[in-house]
């Protein structure tokens, strides 16, 4: 799969942000709303200043994006950072769709033959 160069790198730091767990979970705490620091730290094993440079990868690598409200700063997720590794998985399930509708159609022959 042929991609640009702004592609791959973004890809690279989507995936390098994402291989840490801790960061995933940092990560997984956005999916459903906008949260300070201190909410996504909370019930977590990591003190609130790991959290904020564990933010700090992420919204580098383009999946977070933050917002100042006063005194503080509100992170959600970033759905355009998501896009590049969603077209870049969504390229291997085309792929592995393609190959099974190929048996599939291979098998149907070798039944309809006597």
């Amino acid at each position: 799969m042929g991609q640009s160069p702004a592609i791959a790198i973004r890809l690279d730091k989507a995936f390098h942000a994402f291989a840490d767990p801790t960061r995933r979970r940092v990560f997984e705490r956005l999916r459903h709303r906008t949260r300070s620091v201190r909410e996504i730290a909370q019930g977590m094993d990591v003190s609130r200043p790991a959290v904020s440079q564990h933010l700090k990868v992420l919204q580098e690598a383009g999946l977070v994006r933050v917002r100042s409200e006063g005194t503080r700063r509100l992170y959600s997720v970033e759905p355009r950072g998501l896009e590049a590794v969603r077209n870049w998985l969504d390229g291997f399930w085309d792929e592995a769709l393609s190959a099974f509708k190929a048996a599939a159609e291979r098998e149907a022959a070798k039944e309809r033959k006597p």
